[in-house]
């Protein structure tokens, strides 16, 4: 994917280091590609829902099980982090849904 800088910093980069690369693809099975907007969407959801403050990365999951991409049957998301700035979580929030 083309790397454009966003408020989805934790898991957004221009490169892969190769050694990291290595160690990864061994581990993965495969990737799942969210837009900017259903991880807002996700963020401002498990914000308001659950009074969860979660950085952009953090609300991927989120956004791609509410996008049908996690499979169906139980499915369980790990929502980490609240390193998010705080004008940019401000701003998410006060958009309209």
């Amino acid at each position: 994917m083309p790397y454009a800088p966003s408020f989805v910093d934790g898991i957004g980069a221009p490169l892969v280091f190769p050694e990291m690369f290595e160690l990864a693809k061994r581990l993965l099975y495969r990737s799942l590609v969210v837009s900017l907007d259903e991880a807002r969407q996700a963020l401002r959801l498990i914000a308001e829902r659950n009074h969860v403050v979660s950085e952009g990365a953090g609300a991927v999951p989120i956004a791609a099980a509410l996008g049908g991409l996690a499979g169906a049957g139980r499915v369980v998301c790990i929502v980490s982090g609240g390193n998010i700035d705080i004008d940019k979580l401000v701003g998410i929030l006060d958009e309209a849904p």
